[in-house]
C-alpha cells in the first residue's frame, strides 16, 4: 500500500531503477571489492539519492544477495537457451556459463578480493544452483532411461567433485598452464560422460525422455531462481 499523501510508483518504473542499481553494484564490486564500496559510490553511479536505495533494500548485504540472484537467474537463463540434452551437457554448460560471470566465480571460488568479509557468508549462495530437490528425480529418470548408471550412487557428490575440481583447478595453474574457459567446461563434459554413462546405446524414446527431462529440470532450476530474485525485488505477489 502506498504511503499516505505520496504517488503510488509505477511498477515498472521502480523494477528499472532497482536494476540499474543493480548494475552500479556489479561494476563497482568487481572493480574496488564488496568492503570497499559504499552505498553512496552506489548512489552516485546509478544516478539515485543514497535514501532511494533504502526504499528497495534495508542493508548492503541484502542489495549483493539480489544482485547474486540477478547473478543466478541470468546465467540459468542461459544454460536453458543452450538446450543441453544430457547430463554431461547440463553441467558442461553450467561451467561456460559460470566462467562467463565473474562475481559467481568469486562466490565459488570464496575470493576475499572481491568478496572481502562476505567471503565465508557467501561461498553456498551457487551450489548446485539452488535445485538439489529436483536433481533426485532427475538422475531418477535418467537411471531408469539407461543414460547413467546407478551405482556407486552419490551422483550429486560425484557430478559436484567434477565440476568444482575443474573450477577450483583453473585458479591454481599458473597462467601458461591455464586451460581456457571453453577447454574447461568441454573437460567438464567429457569427464562426467565417461564416469556416469553406462556405455550402453539408448533407444530413440529414451534419448527423447532424457532430453526432455534435463530440459524439466533447468525449468525448475531457473523458477526457483526467478521466485528468489522477485522476492529481493519485492515482486513476491505482485
Amino acid at each position: 500500500m502506498a504511503r499516505a499523501g505520496r504517488p503510488p510508483q509505477d511498477p515498472a518504473r521502480r523494477i528499472e531503477r532497482a536494476h540499474r542499481i543493480l548494475d552500479a553494484v556489479a561494476e563497482l564490486v568487481l572493480r574496488w571489492g564488496y568492503d570497499k564500496t559504499t552505498i553512496d559510490d552506489i548512489a552516485q553511479r546509478a544516478g539515485v539519492a543514497k535514501g532511494t536505495i533504502y526504499l528497495h533494500w534495508k542493508t548492503r548485504d541484502e542489495l549483493f544477495a539480489a544482485l547474486l540472484r540477478r547473478e543466478r537467474v541470468r546465467m540459468m537463463a542461459e544454460v536453458r537457451d543452450r538446450a543441453p540434452a544430457t547430463l554431461s551437457e547440463l553441467f558442461g554448460e553450467f561451467s561456460r556459463a559460470l566462467l562467463r560471470r565473474p562475481l559467481l566465480q568469486a562466490v565459488l571460488t570464496g575470493d576475499s578480493q572481491v568478496l572481502g568479509k562476505l567471503t565465508r557468508q557467501k561461498r553456498s549462495s551457487t551450489s548446485w544452483l539452488q535445485t538439489g530437490a529436483a536433481f533426485e528425480p532427475y538422475v531418477a529418470e535418467l537411471v531408469k532411461r539407461g543414460a547413467i548408471r546407478e551405482d556407486p550412487g552419490d551422483h550429486l557428490v560425484t557430478v559436484g567433485s567434477i565440476v568444482y575440481g575443474f573450477l577450483f583447478m583453473r585458479t591454481s595453474l599458473p597462467d601458461h598452464a591455464r586451460p581456457s574457459d571453453e577447454r574447461v567446461a568441454e573437460l567438464v563434459t567429457d569427464t562426467i560422460e565417461r564416469t556416469m554413462s553406462t556405455g550402453r546405446p539408448m533407444s530413440p524414446g529414451d534419448v527423447e525422455a532424457v532430453a526432455r527431462a534435463t530440459l524439466d529440470f533447468l525449468d525448475a532450476a531457473v523458477e526457483v531462481a526467478r521466485r528468489k530474485l522477485d522476492a529481493s525485488l519485492g515482486l513476491q505477489g505482485a
